[in-house]
């Protein structure tokens, strides 16, 4: 059937465009991707550590990957705003800061003892702190104000409790990890720490992660159950790449599960296990990241 010289020329155009599209996507699909971190370690490490992951993907999955070994979770944010970062291992603080500059996608969330983690606040044994309220006038550590463990959940129980941090404290720190807080403890330089544990007794906490054991630390607040840190990746990057992202993610969980690729994979993430995840777990992060919001807009 012949058609009009106006449909032909319509169908001829959305032809091209299509076809435009295709080769776009085509010519889109990247050689490599781009998965972000931050170990906790020493950059000597780290970047060893990073090379060792990437190389472990690629021989499982058979994809080119790189990785970028941040400093800080702001450094990593920064990496995925500016197209750097493809995929990224981020806290869930992070992860719901790094939203409001670049719409993510949640894959997977990292897995210990459990889905989730805990913020505590943690003295040596022989120290005469028993609770909360004694912190008045001592010396604390944070790790950095992007840590839901290490600072916005522990911060906001020293808020109930009424603390004014430009005059209660002797000394507040950001150590910029929890691995140096803990040596920042073990060394007498401060009173307290903020830090993560797997679990309410803090048996399994930043402390015992360093190799100390947990009965020579004493617990003084611990609080709610907080989701584990979510793998994500750049709304952008899988509109583009959907294939390319599906075969990564179901890639990790394949070698979490794989008896020879898995023990490496957890040794280097620093995990127990990898399981699904969806961004709606981390609405209770969300709400307290806009608690703080509205306090610090009304100050």
């Amino acid at each position: 059937m012949l058609c009009s010289t106006k449909f032909c020329s319509l169908l001829r155009s959305i032809t091209m465009i299509g076809l435009a599209l295709f080769l776009s996507s085509a010519q889109a699909v990247p050689e490599s991707v781009t998965i972000g971190y931050i170990p906790g370690e020493n950059s000597t490490i780290a970047n060893a550590l990073g090379d060792e992951l990437a190389t472990l993907i690629e021989k499982h999955s058979g994809q080119k990957i790189k990785t970028f070994v941040a400093k800080s979770h702001s450094e990593l944010i920064q990496g995925l705003s500016e197209k750097k970062v493809d995929f990224a291992f981020l806290s869930a603080l992070a992860f719901v800061e790094a939203e409001k500059k670049v719409e993510l996608k949640v894959l997977l969330k990292k897995v210990w003892e459990q889905g989730f983690y805990y913020s505590v606040w943690l003295t040596n044994k022989s120290s005469k702190l028993r609770k909360i309220s004694d912190l008045r006038g001592k010396r604390i550590a944070f790790v950095d104000e992007s840590s839901a463990s290490g600072f916005l959940y522990p911060r906001e129980v020293l808020i109930e409790k009424g603390f004014d941090f430009s005059k209660d404290f002797k000394k507040v720190v950001f150590t910029g990890s929890h691995e140096r807080s803990v040596d920042l403890l073990k060394a007498g330089e401060v009173d307290a720490i903020a830090v993560f544990a797997n679990d309410k007794q803090a048996k399994e906490s930043a402390w015992t992660r360093r190799g100390e054991k947990s009965q020579t630390v004493r617990v003084l607040w611990v609080g709610d159950a907080i989701p584990n840190d979510p793998f994500s990746v750049r709304k952008e990057f899988y509109d583009l790449n959907p294939k390319k992202t599906h075969d990564l993610m179901f890639g990790l969980i394949e070698m979490n599960e794989d008896k020879k690729s898995g023990p490496e994979l957890r040794r280097l993430l620093g995990v127990s296990s990898l399981m699904l995840a969806t961004s709606q777990q981390y609405e209770p992060v969300r709400k307290l990241f806009q608690i703080i919001k509205n306090r610090e807009t009304q100050q």
